[in-house]
């Protein structure tokens, strides 16, 4: 699984968007170039820099069930664009 952070600041978040409901939402890549492309899209619309990084499945989804953080799963076969606003942040 693949998620993004602010590139120099890996250790400190990773990139969420808040949902219809206002809830920070985690994205995580199945696949690293799809986090790849989705990042460049996001800096050409003025987001900072950022970096893909890999992180274990399991892990991952554990940190984020014990937070109770919302997470969803971006597969090969979905398509995502970035936020008209800026609703993002990074937890």
């Amino acid at each position: 699984m693949y998620i993004l952070t602010i590139e120099g600041r890996e250790e400190q978040g990773a990139f969420s968007v808040a949902d219809d409901d206002g809830d920070k939402v985690l994205y995580m890549f199945e696949e690293e170039d799809d986090a790849s492309r989705y990042a460049i899209l996001l800096e050409g619309d003025g987001y900072p820099e950022l970096s893909v990084m890999e992180v274990d499945d399991e892990i991952i989804f554990h940190v984020c069930e014990i937070n109770e953080h919302k997470y969803t799963v971006i597969t090969t076969n979905d398509i995502v664009v970035p936020p008209i606003k800026k609703d993002y942040d990074f937890i």
